[in-house]
């Protein structure tokens, strides 16, 4: 049976799911490969809902996650925060540098039990609605490691509250990447994000089988809850917000890359102006210099003539018989003798 399921691409349907703590103990847990056992989502303080200029939507979580001790083989639980960042835009990278400082000098992320001061350990999750470069995994993990001055990996104290304090580990997701692809458990939880399975006449809906979620109840849980969210008018209007909020701000790159484009046109057009301007200054610069050498031999050649003239004059021959011999006129033999 295909499900018609609220597209969680949309801000208001995200919050809606991810405010469900099953549904985001089932995200969280399948993003961290660990339990998630308890989820709570922190104030509000940095999330997008005023719908200004922003084009990321954030949400914090303090998750505590039941991992075994490599030391007494016994799980233990130990609490983490989830900087979860979403945006659909691929300019983004100062915002998510800006949001991350504001976590890190946050007093709400100070472990209370902490005389020191240490905060809790920290990852920081990415869904990107646009690929990174020539990353072709969907997801990928970005994790710190504590080396040595010869690069060896020091197994003791990676986990130590002041290394923790200072370094956070990072989940990045490729929606444009997942594609139908569910080969392990995250690719299937994140399948309700897989933007290729949008309906083709409402985008604001994605078509889901239900048949291939029947075995997993948390699964089941998460679509009932998306096909509650597409049947929700107050949602739907929510939705409709975004689009028109996108729709403003796709409108207004496109005018922008319009007038980039034109502004481009106009300085190839000056540039090419500025080349035949300069083309034309060398052809008149040529010029000049052709004709400063001709006026220069013009010169010479009168130096030349007026030299002849006073031999001629003074080897006895009169104006009359010297502009005879040379073909000047008597007048400026006469000139030239003076």
């Amino acid at each position: 049976m295909i499900l018609h399921v609220a597209n969680p691409i949309y801000d208001s349907v995200f919050k809606y799911i991810m405010a469900d703590e099953r549904i985001s103990k089932t995200i969280l847990s399948a993003l961290l490969k660990k339990e998630v056992v308890k989820v709570e989502m922190r104030p509000h303080e940095y999330v997008n809902t005023t719908r200004d200029t922003l084009s990321m939507f954030r949400i914090d979580f303090a998750a505590t996650v039941r991992e075994k001790d490599a030391e007494s083989n016994e799980f233990k639980d130990r609490v983490i925060l989830i900087e979860l960042q979403k945006t659909w835009l691929d300019t983004e990278t100062l915002r998510f540098r800006q949001y991350l400082g504001a976590q890190y000098s946050n007093k709400l992320n100070i472990r209370s039990d902490s005389p020191k001061g240490f905060a809790y350990p920290m990852v920081a999750v990415y869904l990107l609605g646009h690929r990174v470069g020539d990353i072709k995994e969907p997801v990928v993990y970005v994790n710190h490691d504590v080396y040595d001055y010869n690069g060896k990996v020091v197994k003791d104290g990676k986990e130590e509250p002041f290394v923790e304090s200072l370094t956070h580990n990072s989940i990045i997701v490729q929606i444009p990447r997942l594609k139908g692809r569910v080969n392990n458990r995250l690719e299937k939880v994140l399948s309700v994000f897989d933007q290729s399975r949008k309906d083709a006449e409402d985008k604001q809906v994605l078509n889901i089988d239900e048949n291939k979620y029947e075995d997993d109840a948390d699964m089941m849980y998460m679509l009932h809850r998306l096909t509650a969210a597409a049947a929700d008018s107050e949602m739907r209007q929510d939705m409709n917000v975004e689009d028109e909020y996108y729709k403003a701000i796709e409108d207004r790159d496109t005018a922008i890359m319009k007038r980039e484009k034109e502004l481009k046109q106009k300085d190839e057009q000056l540039q090419q102006k500025d080349e035949q301007l300069q083309q034309k200054s060398e052809q008149l610069q040529q010029k000049s210099e052709q004709l400063q050498q001709k006026s220069e031999q013009l010169q010479q050649r009168d130096e030349q003539l007026k030299n002849v003239v006073k031999l001629l004059y003074s080897n006895g021959m009169d104006t009359l018989q010297i502009a005879k011999t040379t073909g000047i006129s008597n007048d400026e033999v006469t000139a030239m003798l003076k």
